[in-house]
């Protein structure tokens, strides 16, 4: 072989060893779960999906809750974006907004197979932008020893706002525990908590055409239901967020809380007796409400693989591989059926985050979600302060959304 033959021969070798490294080489997929350690049952699906899609790898990065959903919104303004999320669905209508994630419609059988409202919490301008992950609803959880020595019916917890401050009023005069706790520190969960006075009086912050209504009678009643509560609640409100308040209660040093059904895996050891049940509705109520919340799988744009990221997206939530993800994580299931009636048959105490479905609302879907958030905190933390009152703070927190709607 001549010199030019030997040359042209090495580099044919070349060319095939990398071509055959190429062809070895895993399309890698970025996958941001949020939270402190990955869930066993999405990396098992991971490698199903994995399984039945040779040429793809899925990289699973774990970021704690505090840094998520920002990380993974940086990530993209800057344009290197991650391929799948897990973040708010509150987040969605301004990621979409900004061209920042594809849409990810379902049909109607995918939409019906949820519980009511559910694909409300993803969807806007008519189509969805998210695959629920999570669901959580909230109930009224109560100690039965603290509402016997304040004089109270253990066995009956409060069904109305009435019924609630005024129980909350026994407990804090004749116990040594307060009566109820108020979440109102600069964290999102006090903008969800005042949700859960909105949709037990049938209200709400932005309609379905993107009108805000949260100047009204119904929310006026709500906040001036947690402003009345306030006064029977732990001392300093805008010190504690839901978690913190939640650990007074399991320390039996609060008569009642508002809380989600994970809470109920931590009742195992209190040293007292409790109950969990509807949340008390106010005089507007047309039934048990709560608030609806979720947070979904978003794919980002720009990564050149958008469609192997809404197919593992899909995958990781359908039926069979989202209740074994919500068993492990005792979360609120998305979608009715038999496993569900099951669970409720086995444990009596999964019925109030049901039953409270069907008249509840969801995250208010805006374009700057913070904003959203920062303005409801300021709104409660000037009525529960005394700072405000409630229909001035409501006007004004009222006309701040405009900007974000």
């Amino acid at each position: 072989m001549n010199k030019h033959g030997k040359i042209l021969s090495g580099a044919l070798v070349a060319l095939l060893a990398s071509t055959a490294l190429a062809v070895a080489q895993d399309q890698s997929i970025s996958f941001v779960e949020c939270g402190d350690t990955p869930s066993p049952v999405h990396l098992d699906t991971i490698k199903k999906w994995e399984a039945a899609n040779p040429g793809f790898k899925v990289e699973v990065e774990v970021v704690g809750w505090g840094q998520c959903q920002n990380k993974v919104t940086t990530l993209a303004v800057a344009g290197t974006p991650v391929g799948l999320a897990y973040i708010g669905s509150r987040a969605l209508k301004q990621l979409a907004a900004n061209d920042l994630i594809v849409a990810m419609p379902m049909s109607d059988a995918e939409k019906a197979a949820y519980y009511n409202y559910i694909p409300d919490t993803v969807t806007f301008d008519g189509t969805q932008w998210g695959s629920p992950v999570a669901f959580s609803t909230k109930a009224l959880y109560w100690n039965k020893d603290l509402f016997k020595e304040a004089g109270l019916d253990p066995e009956k917890p409060p069904v109305t706002w009435a019924e609630e401050i005024a129980d909350a009023k026994a407990i804090a005069e004749n116990t040594d525990a307060a009566g109820f706790g108020v979440v109102a520190k600069t964290f999102d969960n006090t903008m969800h908590q005042f949700l859960h006075w909105v949709y037990t009086n049938g209200g709400s912050v932005i309609d379905a055409d993107g009108n805000i209504t949260l100047d009204s009678k119904n929310n006026l009643e709500a906040l001036t239901a947690l402003k009345d509560i306030t006064a029977y609640a732990e001392e300093g409100p805008t010190a504690y967020e839901q978690n913190e308040v939640r650990a007074i209660f399991l320390d039996g040093k609060l008569g009642m809380i508002h809380a989600a059904s994970g809470t109920r895996n931590l009742m195992a050891d209190v040293p007292f007796d409790w109950g969990v049940s509807l949340l008390p509705l106010g005089p507007e109520a047309k039934g048990p409400g709560t608030l609806l919340i979720t947070d979904s799988m978003a794919v980002f744009k720009g990564t050149g693989y958008e469609d192997k990221a809404v197919d593992l997206a899909k995958f990781l939530t359908n039926p069979e591989n989202q209740t074994a993800y919500e068993e492990e994580q005792g979360l609120t299931p998305l979608r009715p059926g038999p496993v569900v009636d099951a669970m409720v048959a086995k444990d009596a105490t999964w019925k109030p985050f049901l039953d409270s479905i069907e008249y509840g609302g969801p995250e208010p879907l805006l374009t700057d979600y913070v904003g959203l958030q920062n303005t409801m905190i300021e709104m409660v933390q000037s009525v529960v302060t005394g700072a405000a009152e409630p229909q001035d703070a409501l006007t004004k927190a009222a006309a701040a959304l405009e900007e974000f709607k």
